[in-house]
């Protein structure tokens, strides 16, 4: 279905005319999967999204749908049974997008993991997660686990313990979740800011909301706001006068990027480092990527880089596992910084916080959601709805169906299980070879698009042009734009294909001619497509250039 800001205009004055039982602020994974879970019940929804959806920390995690093997060490047996059993029903929805990756775990001499803890552990961990066939841990000796990671630190290995996880692309999944609320009848707006509220008898009975492309404002009526807004949560519970209770602790995370060749690991590692910390090394089509770390922060929450220091941090850590590899700065091909928002626990660390989410309500009835993790975004979204749920019934009568989001397909999945996603990625590449298409470029279509790389491809065929990679990213550009609200070439190359972290190259290769689509699609000027040449680049040198002169 378009879902476009070629019809901003409209969707704005639609959306001030009528009265929603819900408004969500925040397009990012959990305001998504509320959206979804709201509407799918029956509830009339608006999102609001302050910059473009998936913006904050909802692009910029590890990537990964996982049962937090770390919390056992914590005894947070909850929070592992749920985010484990989570796991399995994202796939099972959206299958082509959260995909199956087995996990090592090196046991070297010194480690934070024993080799008798860690079969333990990871024995409690398959049955809190329900684990079954197949994914069920297996504990392998020093030779196995070297065949299996030749790059493993051969003096120190002891063995290794290996286990099942799923990858995904935490930005689509976000944008995946809001295209499907749409189908059960949700409205959602990007660069469109809450700065205000509306009251009927002191309690919140709507939003005041800045277009942030034109700075014009409108009013939206609602019977309740949910705030899943992420870092911005206290700033939002202070605009409703909102400050008692707890408040909370933000920590960054970053990733550092390499290309494939350069820390060639045939698998995901999930490995020790000297400060006692645990850390990810994931290959992923062009490149492998680290992560990460675990710093307070308090700076500003729109502007979060990766500096020197991360860098250097990560980078040593590599090189600590890896011996063999030896990294260097000049070998980081991208990264991505982003920020938690954890609940504050008085006398703890970053890392010892607890990534359980919390429920806030105010006086005037504004109800916030923050921490929590990506993979358990769809009980998160179950939780705070039935709340709303509950309060539909006890104020207007109303009786709210219960929550349904662990059978709904996500858009672009109509496969039943992930063989279903690489026989259709055989099919695409059968189709595309002809015109000079690798494998991986039809992995790339359908990791990302699933069903939908048929409008892309439709999309290709009707465009001319020689340069096949030119061709199939301008169809790309024209997917996003009619079908995913993408307003600049930001959107495009960040969030909604991932461009600029897993294939900076073709982000410098066809920066020009997106601008150029995007100019001709929005009647962008001169001076406004200017602007957004100096932003791309300037995101571009931010992501990947860490010379002494940025310390």
């Amino acid at each position: 279905m378009r879902f476009s800001n070629l019809d901003r205009t409209a969707t704005i004055q639609k959306m001030s005319k009528e009265h929603f039982d819900l408004v969500v602020i925040g397009g990012g994974i959990t305001g998504g999967g509320i959206a979804l879970d709201a509407a799918s019940r029956g509830m009339k929804v608006a999102l609001l999204e302050k910059d473009d959806f998936a913006s904050g920390t909802s692009s910029k995690s590890t990537k990964l749908i996982h049962g937090g093997l770390r919390y056992l060490k914590q005894f947070d047996f909850w929070l592992v049974k749920e985010v484990g059993s989570e796991r399995a029903i994202v796939h099972k929805l959206a299958p082509h997008l959260v995909l199956p990756e087995k996990m090592l775990l090196p046991l070297i001499e010194g480690g934070s993991y024993g080799k008798w803890l860690t079969s333990i552990g990871l024995k409690v961990y398959d049955i809190l997660a329900q684990v079954t066939g197949d994914d069920k841990r297996q504990m392998l000796e020093k030779k196995e686990a070297m065949k299996l990671e030749p790059l493993l630190p051969k003096k120190i290995l002891n063995g290794a313990g290996y286990y099942a996880e799923y990858r995904t692309d935490d930005a689509r999944l976000t944008i995946e979740n809001i295209k499907t609320s749409l189908q059960h009848g949700a409205q959602a707006l990007n660069y469109a800011k809450v700065t205000d509220f509306l009251y009927e008898n002191d309690k919140v009975a709507g939003v005041t909301v800045t277009d942030e492309t034109t700075k014009k404002k409108f009013s939206i009526k609602s019977k309740y706001v949910i705030s899943a807004a992420g870092p911005w949560v206290d700033e939002l519970r202070s605009v409703n006068n909102s400050k008692k209770g707890k408040r909370l602790h933000l920590t960054k995370g970053v990733h550092l990027v390499f290309p494939r060749k350069k820390l060639p690991v045939k698998q995901s590692v999930y490995f020790d480092i000297p400060d006692g910390r645990m850390m990810f090394a994931i290959p992923r089509g062009k490149i492998t990527y680290v992560g990460t770390t675990d710093t307070n922060f308090n700076l500003d929450k729109d502007n979060i880089k990766t500096d020197l220091a991360d860098a250097i941090y990560l980078i040593s850590a590599v090189n600590n596992m890896f011996p063999d590899i030896n990294l260097e700065m000049e070998d980081i091909i991208s990264s991505w910084a982003g920020l938690r928002p954890l609940i504050h626990e008085e006398g703890k660390s970053a890392s010892e916080l607890s990534r359980k989410d919390e429920i806030f309500t105010s006086d005037t009835g504004l109800v916030s959601i923050a921490g929590g993790k990506l993979t358990g975004y769809r009980k998160m979204a179950e939780r705070v709805v039935n709340r709303i749920a509950k309060k539909m019934e006890e104020d207007y009568e109303i009786e709210t169906p219960e929550c349904t989001t662990d059978k709904i397909p996500l858009c672009g999945s109509d496969f039943k299980k992930f063989k279903h996603v690489k026989k259709y990625i055989e099919e695409i590449y059968t189709r595309i070879k002809e015109d000079g298409f690798s494998e991986y470029d039809a992995w790339y279509l359908v990791t990302n698009y699933g069903k939908q790389t048929e409008t892309i491809l439709d999309n290709y065929s009707k465009i001319k042009s020689e340069d096949i990679s030119l061709r199939m990213i301008l169809a790309e550009v024209q997917f996003s734009i009619d079908h995913e609200m993408t307003l600049n070439p930001m959107d495009f190359f960040i969030r909604r294909t991932g461009r600029l972290y897993f294939d900076i190259e073709s982000v410098r290769d066809y920066m020009q001619p997106v601008l150029e689509e995007f100019k001709k699609a929005y009647n962008y000027d001169d001076a406004q497509t200017l602007a957004f040449k100096e932003k791309l680049e300037e995101e571009l040198d931010s992501h990947s250039n860490f010379s002494l002169e940025r310390a």
